[in-house]
Parts: structure tokens; C-alpha cells; sequence
């Protein structure tokens, strides 16, 4: 079996290691643009080792946004600034990826570590959309429901967004349909209640995200990987199931999607489950061996051991990592001494006297 620092090749690009950086929203943009704190976040990463740097959830549309301080990518002025980062990170040896999102109900709020917010005041609040006219939570917007050619615009979205991370640069684009954001509110029964084609059974509510999928595969050229990050399950009895994800992942595959991201829950609130170390890897290891599909493990993921038993095991093909590296963003350097591949270490010219 493979290991932490082994490289996978998913059609024409080869991670260096299988290490990721998990999409982290920074809430540090204005009108969606990248900027210093971007490259640095998400350079700094790239030069500590990891195979893969994703940008985070980057709006398709300007009101797709979870806050107003969202990276954006909705225009073409959007691109020389993500480009500029995608550029470093390729630089180092990194892998550069991005992940397009719209949240859908759970849009237009405040970022949660300042009050106030650095745009205008008359763009702090937004009509907020979904599937269904239902409330993410007390006291949140009840959504406009999407109609027919509205979904038609949204998905034209994505494929514009696409269009602009592969211009830009990008090595891997991400689908974001997981955390109760638009994608996610469409498949499962707990927040989508139409009885359209877009709605009722498993293929109604899956096809949102089929389409998406389609039509953003078609649109990328062929050597670039296509990855979907799913909630694989919403953690209750009369929501979505990790068995609901490996069917879903085995009709993505036939999409052309080359990895399945394996978050979960977010579709309601107030929902329990138990959370410690490595406490989604089961979801990975489900889908991969239910779909034959390559997937990525994430959830306090933060010892080299750790890790690298997920790979060594097939529970997953990749670890992504999210706040353990905002932690140490030199990690991946670090995890190669204790795992002894220091002949793997992808280590920095600048910086191998340290090692």
C-alpha cells in the first residue's frame, strides 16, 4: 500500500504527497478579491511541504457568499489575483486547487471573529436562496426558492467559475456540495421539499449537483482533476447517509469526478453526533471501498502517524488537514522526519540547512 509521502497521480497531475490543505475560509476578501493574506496563507502551506493547497469556498456568485468578506469569483477581474496565487503555490512544488461554492440559506452573515465587516454597509445582508423556502435555523433568512431558470443561472455560474480557476491556473478544481451550502440543501431530504424534478426522491434531489458536474467536466480540460466535497452524512435518522454518498459517488464517477472529498453534517442545526480524532475517516473508507472511487479523509487529522496509517490502511487516498496546519503550517516537513521519508521531505532550498 501506498504512504503519507508517496505521490498520486489522478489523470494528468501528480500530488507530490498526500497531504492536503483543506479549503479554511479567511473572511479576508473585499468584493471577493484575493489579495496579500491569501498568498501568504495559502503560499506558506505550499513551502511547509503539502501535496495539495486548496483555496477556500470561493463564490460563484456575489450573493453566494457566506459572508461579505468571501473570496470571490464570480467576475473576470477575479483571475490576475487568484492567478497570482495559484502561481506560487505551483512554484513550490505544491499542487494548486480550488474549491467553487455558493451557501445557498446559509449566506449573507456576518464573519464570525469581527463585528463589523469591511464592506459597505448596504452589502452586508442579501436575499438568501435554496431549494426549498426553509430557514437554515430560528432567527436565520427564509430562502427564496429557486425556480427553473434561476438554477439554470446558478449552474451557469459554476461553469463560468470554472472556466475562470482554470485560466487562473489552477491544477484541480473542487465542487463544494457538502456543510448545508446550496449543493448540500438540494440532496438532502432535510432541506429540499420540492416535488419538481429537482426535488423528492434520490435522483430529484441529486440532480442539481449531476448537472453542475457535467457541465463544469466539460468545461476543464481533460488532464485536470475534478474533486466534490460531500457531507457524507447529516448525522441524523430522516437526513442523508453515508450510503446515500457512496451512491451518489458512484454516479459522480461516471461524471468524471477523480476524488470525493468526505466532510460531514451541516445541513441543520442542533444536530449531535460524536466528534474526536480521525472521526470521519469511516465515511472516506465507506465511499472509497462502495464507489471505487479515490477519496480524501478529513476531521482532526493531526499526528504523522495518524495520518499516514490512513493511507497505509486504504481508508483513504489523501489526508486533508485544516486546522492542524493553520496551526503549523510546516507540518507536512516536520511529519516526514518522524515518519523517516526524509528523502521524501519536500523541502525548500531556502530552508534545508533547518533540516
Amino acid at each position: 500500500m501506498p504512504h503519507l509521502f508517496d505521490p498520486l497521480t489522478l489523470r494528468g497531475v501528480t500530488i507530490r504527497n498526500r497531504v492536503g490543505v483543506s479549503p479554511m475560509c479567511q473572511y479576508s476578501s473585499e468584493d471577493g478579491f484575493a489579495n496579500d493574506w491569501h498568498l501568504v496563507h495559502l503560499g506558506s502551506r505550499a513551502v511547509g511541504g503539502a501535496g495539495l493547497v486548496m483555496a477556500e469556498a470561493t463564490a460563484v456568485e456575489a450573493r453566494g457568499r457566506i459572508t461579505g468578506n468571501d473570496l470571490g469569483i464570480w467576475e473576470d477581474a477575479h483571475i490576475e489575483p487568484l492567478a497570482r496565487v495559484a502561481h506560487f503555490i505551483n512554484q513550490q512544488g505544491a499542487t494548486s486547487s480550488i474549491q467553487l461554492a455558493h451557501a445557498g440559506r446559509k449566506a449573507s452573515k456576518q464573519r464570525s471573529f469581527q463585528v463589523e465587516n469591511t464592506v459597505p454597509t448596504s452589502n452586508l445582508t442579501w436575499e438568501v436562496v435554496g431549494p426549498s423556502a426553509l430557514p437554515f435555523t430560528d432567527g436565520w433568512q427564509t430562502p427564496h426558492e429557486l425556480t427553473f431558470d434561476e438554477i439554470e443561472d446558478v449552474i451557469a455560474s459554476f461553469v463560468s467559475a470554472a472556466k475562470r480557476a482554470d485560466e487562473a491556473g489552477f491544477d484541480v478544481i473542487e465542487l463544494h456540495g457538502a456543510h448545508g451550502y446550496l449543493i448540500h440543501s438540494f440532496y438532502s431530504p432535510l432541506s429540499n421539499k420540492r416535488n419538481d424534478k429537482y426535488g423528492g426522491n434520490f435522483d430529484g434531489r441529486t440532480r442539481f449537483l449531476l448537472e453542475i458536474t457535467r457541465r463544469v467536466r466539460a468545461v476543464l480540460p481533460d488532464h485536470k482533476p475534478l474533486f466534490v466535497r460531500l457531507s457524507a452524512t447529516d448525522w441524523t435518522d430522516d437526513g442523508w447517509t453515508v450510503e446515500d454518498s457512496v451512491d451518489l459517488s458512484r454516479k459522480l464517477k461516471t461524471e468524471g469526478v477523480d476524488l470525493i472529498d468526505c466532510s460531514s453534517g451541516g445541513a441543520v442545526a442542533n444536530v449531535s453526533y460524536a466528534v474526536g480524532a480521525g472521526y470521519q475517516v469511516p465515511l472516506a473508507e465507506r465511499v472509497k471501498q462502495g464507489a471505487d472511487i479515490p477519496t480524501a479523509a478529513v476531521g482532526m487529522i493531526t499526528q504523522a502517524m495518524q495520518a499516514d496509517e490512513i493511507i497505509r490502511n486504504g481508508r483513504a487516498d489523501m489526508a486533508f488537514m485544516a486546522r492542524e496546519l493553520l496551526r503549523n503550517p510546516y507540518w507536512t516537513l516536520e511529519a516526514a522526519g518522524e515518519l523517516h521519508q526524509a528523502e521524501n521531505r519536500p523541502t525548500p532550498d531556502q530552508y534545508a540547512r533547518a533540516f
